[in-house]
């Protein structure tokens, strides 16, 4: 599933990241750069970590777990960072929809942080954990299945594709333990119903949360 993960993010970028980040047409706000670091960051973490466990490193992915705890306290702070910066530049470049679209960024980071937070907690629970980590990086796919063709994945239901992840993860207890995860009974539909509201709040530009946005961007 980390690999699964890392292929989603790697396609999905590929088709916009030389114009964005490499060779973009003006300059980008610095934190943009640090916030590929981060999140590239992440995700070749949780493929070394996955790497342990199969190899059966559990020790040192013990003792490793601390600087990824440290990564994934970052993840929030530069992404909500990078959020706002990111929706401030877009909107002096004259982009439409600029207000109504930062809910997207900011849930999917709730969206990592909840399950992370938790799979802290209860990292000496191996079945939580795990379950708990997959779920908080599939949350990340997010900002990559946004820039998969549309042919494969309408715009607006980019969410789907995260929660598609998740069911894979959901498909293989069925298999293997022929019953679900108490993990998965509560989270995916918690992220169903949250990409669902999300979904419908930036699409229709609820006045509730132009609002919100309005301020936080002011």
């Amino acid at each position: 599933m980390s690999l699964v993960i890392a292929a989603v993010v790697v396609y999905g970028f590929s088709r916009t990241v030389d114009k964005n980040l490499f060779h973009p047409g003006g300059p980008r706000p610095a934190i943009l750069y640090l916030h590929a670091v981060v999140f590239t960051g992440w995700l070749l973490f949780y493929i070394f970590q996955s790497v342990l466990v199969r190899t059966h490193n559990v020790r040192l992915h013990r003792k490793t777990g601390w600087f990824g705890a440290a990564l994934g306290l970052a993840i929030p702070l530069v992404g909500v960072s990078t959020a706002i910066a990111m929706a401030r530049f877009h909107t002096r470049q004259g982009a439409a929809d600029v207000e109504g679209f930062l809910i997207v960024p900011l849930f999917d980071l709730m969206a990592f942080s909840i399950p992370f937070a938790l799979a802290i907690y209860w990292r000496k629970k191996p079945e939580f954990h795990r379950r708990l980590i997959l779920i908080a990086s599939c949350a990340l796919t997010a900002a990559g299945l946004g820039r998969f063709p549309t042919y494969l994945l309408p715009e607006p239901f980019f969410y789907a594709g995260v929660d598609a992840l998740i069911l894979l993860g959901v498909a293989r207890d069925l298999i293997v333990n022929r019953r679900i995860h108490a993990v998965y009974l509560y989270a995916l539909p918690a992220f169903v119903l949250g990409h669902v509201i999300v979904t419908y709040t930036f699409t229709h530009n609820s006045p509730w949360w132009l609002k919100i946005a309005h301020a936080i961007l002011s």
